[in-house]
């Protein structure tokens, strides 16, 4: 079975929001989620701290999915999440597991 990773980045107000359709969502095999900052954003977006600091606070979620279910969980993202900000990109995985 083909795997991918589908790397989210949300502003932390929808955080909570993400994971918990992530939860949900039965073909999330396994995901993470950690602080991040987010840098190249168009300036106009960012409040007055994050002009100066030059970074946006932001949620990286990854989340490792069959390829036949992405079309679906994107679509889902973009119902939900249309207009806030969430960001994305989509790589293969070569390899998984876990060390037992």
């Amino acid at each position: 079975m083909s795997e991918l990773c589908l790397t989210l980045v949300c502003p932390p107000e929808v955080e909570e929001k993400l994971l918990d359709l992530l939860l949900l969502w039965p073909g999330a095999t396994i995901f993470t989620s950690t602080a991040t900052a987010a840098h190249g954003l168009a300036h106009e977006s960012l409040d007055q701290t994050e002009q100066v600091l030059g970074r946006a606070r932001a949620t990286e979620v990854q989340v490792i999915c069959a390829a036949a279910g992405q079309a679906a969980l994107l679509a889902a993202l973009r119902q939900q999440f249309s207009g806030v900000g969430l960001r994305y990109w989509v790589t293969p995985v070569v390899e998984a597991g876990e060390i037992a």
